[in-house]
């Protein structure tokens, strides 16, 4: 069972940044394909930001162009870079490892089989 430890939520304000940390308790075919979601109160779970093992990327439509997934395989780490933080990313952050067959490197569905205990967000104007 791959344990999934989140790190670097704070919080901040508008413009300013983060950088997420998930460490992976192994390194293996489940953690070939990782991701990130987030979740506000009163709100469902929602995709951020995935990453294949080919480093393949993609990344939900309010995220483009302000955050950067990416992974050091060697050290089993996922990193979400934030920048340009908005109060509506005001949310937990999950990390996400072993989709569903299929959806590697995307984040169309939230059927992922790990997932971390989670790091507040909280971005205020």
């Amino acid at each position: 069972q791959v344990q999934l430890v989140e790190s670097g939520g704070g919080s901040v304000q508008a413009g300013g940044s983060l950088r997420l940390s998930c460490t992976a308790s192994e390194y293996s075919d489940s953690t070939y394909c990782m991701a990130w979601f987030r979740q506000a109160p009163g709100k469902e779970r929602e995709g951020v930001a995935s990453i294949d093992s080919s480093g393949g990327t993609d990344y939900a439509d309010s995220v483009k162009g302000r955050f950067t997934v990416s992974k050091d395989d060697a050290e089993g780490i996922l990193y979400l870079e934030m920048n340009q933080l908005k109060p509506e990313d005001t949310a937990m952050y999950y990390c996400a490892a072993d989709p569903p067959r299929g959806y590697c490197g995307t984040i169309a569905s939230a059927l992922y089989n790990h997932w971390g205990q989670g790091t507040q967000v909280t971005v205020s104007s």
